[in-house]
């Protein structure tokens, strides 16, 4: 007798546990796509580059190399000079966050 009580609630607990398993495993069918990992820099520029947005601009750490910085900036340079189809205006913000990041910073900012 207490022995059929205990395998009736055991089966129980293991219908509500699936049915439980279920919704959760539908509700995580149907949550929305996110890429794991963004390549670029996604927002505008602030109006004073940061050290900090300098590194998001050139893909590195705040704290790195001078050789990495000069790489860095050679590679975004490459994908966004102007003699190969990308703008003035982005040229213009990567050359600022390669200062900014050598420590070259001039107070008056960007050109435009």
């Amino acid at each position: 007798m207490v022995a059929a009580i205990i395998a009736g609630a055991a089966v129980a607990a293991a219908a509500y546990a699936g049915k439980y398993g279920i919704q959760a495993w539908q509700a995580f069918k149907l949550r929305p796509v996110r890429p794991r990992m963004r390549n670029f820099y996604e927002g505008g520029f602030q109006s004073a580059m940061t050290r900090r947005e300098a590194a998001l601009i050139l893909g590195v750490r705040e704290s790195v190399a001078v050789e990495k910085v000069k790489e860095a900036h050679r590679r975004v340079m490459v994908a966004n000079h102007p003699d190969a189809g990308g703008s003035h205006y982005l040229a213009s913000k990567i050359n600022e966050a390669k200062d900014m990041m050598l420590g070259k910073t001039k107070s008056s900012g960007s050109a435009f």
